[in-house]
């Protein structure tokens, strides 16, 4: 039986940043997929790499959007600098 296919749809490469929190908290997509996060709290935010990953989105105002294209498998952790609290996950497969 062959494995099933990833989940492609538009929702499987979206994050949306609202009640402080990443959502969801973890993402995994296939290697290639360009992922967006979405600022629809009222509070400013960034993603930010937990390490010295790729992500270095600026200041995310509400509205605001920031998109990166994973073009390496592995796991990425980040962050919201703003609020340190706030973390999130991306599974690159």
């Amino acid at each position: 039986m062959a494995p099933a296919a990833p989940n492609v749809s538009a929702a499987a490469n979206h994050v949306t940043i609202a009640g402080f929190a990443f959502a969801p908290s973890t993402l995994t997509i296939s290697r290639g997929t360009t992922v967006t996060w979405t600022n629809d709290d009222s509070a400013p935010h960034t993603v930010t790499s937990s390490a010295s990953g790729p992500l270095h989105s600026s200041t995310l105002h509400r509205g605001d959007t920031y998109s990166y294209t994973f073009n390496s498998t592995g796991t990425f952790g980040y962050y919201c600098m703003i609020h340190p609290d706030m973390h999130g996950t991306v599974v690159v497969k």
